[in-house]
């Protein structure tokens, strides 16, 4: 501990950064990013238990991930104006606030708006992380690194899932949000101490209007997504006035993008071919790692009757899998560049949610564990592989946004994901319950989220749920191989290699 202390103090004084002690905060800060999203996923059945509201179910995903997804290209492009560490510490306090307030939400409209707040932060937290190490370390060092953070990402989510268990089983679910708080100030003393950066000062226009355009769009497209065909059908008016409104709002966005002077999302950088695909796949493969997270719980729980704990061992294998080809891949994109590594991960995938399809009941929880696990591997070649590509792409003017526009994606995946599954699940179900003539609504579903419901339903009722929860969900999976088989052509289309500059000559 004393050698620590001198080390931080020799920092501070010499206003040099300490590149092992500023990674550290970094991975606390990955650390806090990644544990939030198992453990929510796990604790979700046990939180739509207490609170209701199963037709909400996606929308605290979805809330989440929309603000999220928004946030981080205007705070990436930010941070190229104004310097990492500011934004940083501003995403780490809102993120925090966020988490306390969720914590204390006792109906599920108001985790929603929690959630929004959280996502704020999370906006900040996760783009600005991976460029502060793009900015300290070369390409072949950036490798390496950023294997080891995807690596953080898949080993602090092994504690995820069974601590969401743990929490909603023995102690209460406010802890999944409020264990954050400990994390995110470590994480913040220690960026906010040891890293030290030159940034030009010279006050920049900012695209607010830009910013409010793709959250007003995107936003209406979450509401379709997940209100049509359950609240409105599809072709009635409120859908079509959304369609209309988000198809003028997206034009309207790249009409300013192409002339604001600091434009929140340059148009340029997607002319390179390695940043243009990269994004595209992590587009797809962001929805397939929020169908996976947020519904196999569910059907673990809800068709195969297991605790909570289970469900979240389902989701640890895919925590195992990442963590391991997170760590390969590093070493992978420089013998063999990031094509071949990329097209592994989508092998991985199709391996995984093919698995997924196939799962029944009377299988169990391992085989959908093993599917996780491939999914995992297939997160992990193709997340580490992405990054490494784009960060060695532009120059440290463009790297936030170039590092942002990929979160970005995935988020933005995430949230078309969670909004489109979900949709897809609640008018499966609503179909089904209709066409068997139950005197039962989609809400019903949350007595199979609560082992002493489940128990106390006839026969005949706890069929019908499951069968209809079973069906549902087999059309969400289908869904997720679709978009593997997606992802897998698409990566076929990367280039062999990329321009590699050294952050110090950026």
């Amino acid at each position: 501990m004393k050698g620590l202390a001198k080390s931080v103090l020799i920092s501070v004084r010499n206003k040099e950064t300490n590149r092992p002690l500023v990674l550290t905060a970094i991975v606390i800060g990955m650390f806090m990013a990644a544990i939030e999203g198992t453990i929510v996923s796990t604790a979700m059945p046990g939180i739509v238990s207490d609170l209701g509201g199963f037709t909400k179910f996606s929308w605290v995903f979805s809330s989440y991930l929309l603000m999220s997804a928004i946030t981080v290209l205007l705070f990436g492009k930010l941070s190229d104006l104004f310097g990492r560490k500011p934004i940083y510490a501003f995403g780490v306090i809102v993120f925090l606030i966020g988490s306390i307030l969720c914590g204390f939400a006792e109906t599920m409209e108001a985790l929603v708006l929690f959630r929004l707040i959280q996502g704020v932060g999370a906006g900040a937290v996760q783009p600005i992380a991976l460029t502060i190490v793009g900015d300290m370390y070369s390409m072949e060092e950036r490798a390496k690194i950023q294997g080891y953070l995807a690596s953080v990402w898949g080993i602090s989510a092994i504690a995820g899932p069974a601590l969401g268990g743990l929490f909603v089983t023995y102690i209460d679910w406010a802890w999944v949000f409020w264990m954050n708080v400990p994390l995110g100030i470590f994480s913040l003393i220690g960026v906010l101490m040891l890293l030290h950066e030159n940034v030009d000062k010279e006050k920049k226009p900012i695209d607010y209007p830009g910013a409010l355009i793709l959250l007003l769009s995107v936003s209406a497209l979450m509401v379709i997504l997940i209100q049509g065909g359950t609240v409105w059908e599809w072709f009635s008016g409120p859908i079509i006035a959304l369609i209309i409104f988000t198809i003028v709002g997206i034009c309207s966005f790249f009409f300013i993008e192409t002339r604001a002077k600091e434009p929140i999302m340059p148009l340029g950088i997607w002319r390179d071919p390695v940043i243009s695909l990269a994004n595209s796949v992590t587009f797809t493969t962001g929805i397939i790692l929020i169908g996976v997270s947020s519904f196999l719980p569910t059907f673990v729980q809800g068709v195969m009757e297991r605790s909570p704990i289970v469900a979240g061992f389902t989701l640890t294998t895919m925590s195992i899998g990442w963590p391991i080809a997170s760590t390969i891949a590093g070493k992978l994109v420089i013998k063999i560049g990031f094509r071949t590594t990329s097209v592994l991960g989508g092998i991985s995938l199709l391996i995984g949610s093919s698995i997924y399809i196939l799962m029944t009941p009377a299988l169990g929880p391992l085989f959908a564990g093993t599917g996780s696990f491939f999914i995992g591997v297939g997160m992990g070649l193709t997340s580490t592989t992405f990054i490494v590509a784009i960060q060695s792409s532009v120059a440290w003017e463009q790297r936030g946004i170039a590092t942002a526009s990929n979160v970005f994606m995935r988020t933005l995946g995430s949230a078309v994901g969670a909004a489109l599954l979900g949709g897809i699940l609640n008018s499966r179900l609503k179909q089904y319950l209709d066409r068997n003539e139950a005197d039962l609504g989609i809400n019903s579903a949350n007595m199979l989220l609560n082992e002493e419901k489940r128990n106390s339903l006839e026969t005949s009722t706890l069929a019908i749920l499951q069968n209809g929860l079973t069906v549902s969900l087999n059309w969400v999976f289908l869904g997720i191989v679709i978009l593997a088989l997606i992802s897998f052509v698409v990566v076929l289309f990367m280039p062999k290699g990329s321009k590699k500059r050294n952050p110090s000559q950026s």
